[in-house]
C-alpha cells in the first residue's frame, strides 16, 4: 500500500437524494460550522422549489444546530442516535467512493487532492441510478 507522510487533506461534504438521484457536495479545507453552513447552502440549491428536505446528521460537532448553524427553512436536520452509522446512507456513499475512486492513492499536491475529490463526486452524481442504488433502503423511506 502506498504511504504518504505529508499532511495535506481536504474534506468532502456530501448529501444525496436517492429518490431523485441527485447530490450536492462541497470540498473544504476544514471540518467546522462554517463548512457545514456552506454545505447547507449547497444542498438548498438542489431542493425542488416547494419541497422540504430531511438531512440525516450524526453527532458530529459541526452538525449541531447551535446558534452558528444556519439551516435553511426548507431543510430539517434529522439526528441519528449515537453509534448508528448504518442508519446514515451517506456512509454507503463514502464507502463506495473510497473503494472505487479514492483508495490507495497518493496525490502530489493539495490541488490534486481537491481535483480527485471533485472527480469522484462527479462520477457519483453523473449516474443517477448509482445514487439511487447506493442510497435507497426501503426501510428508511418516509411518505408524507
Amino acid at each position: 500500500m502506498l504511504r504518504d507522510n505529508r499532511h495535506d487533506s481536504v474534506h468532502l461534504f456530501g448529501a444525496i437524494c436517492p429518490a431523485r438521484g441527485v447530490g450536492a457536495a462541497i470540498i473544504m479545507p476544514a471540518v467546522n460550522i462554517d463548512a457545514m453552513n456552506e454545505q447547507l447552502s449547497e444542498i438548498n440549491t438542489q431542493v425542488v422549489p416547494g419541497a422540504h428536505a430531511g438531512l440525516i446528521c450524526d453527532g458530529a460537532g459541526w452538525h449541531q444546530s447551535g446558534g452558528a448553524l444556519r439551516v435553511p427553512k426548507n431543510i430539517t436536520l434529522l439526528r441519528l442516535p449515537p453509534y448508528a452509522p448504518e442508519l446514515n446512507t451517506m456512509e454507503n456513499v463514502w464507502d463506495y467512493l473510497h473503494a472505487n475512486k479514492l483508495s490507495r492513492l497518493v496525490w502530489d499536491s493539495y490541488d490534486a487532492i481537491v481535483a480527485a475529490c471533485a472527480d469522484a463526486w462527479k462520477f457519483l452524481v453523473n449516474e443517477p441510478t448509482r445514487i439511487t442504488s447506493i442510497g435507497h433502503r426501503h426501510w428508511t423511506c418516509v411518505n408524507v
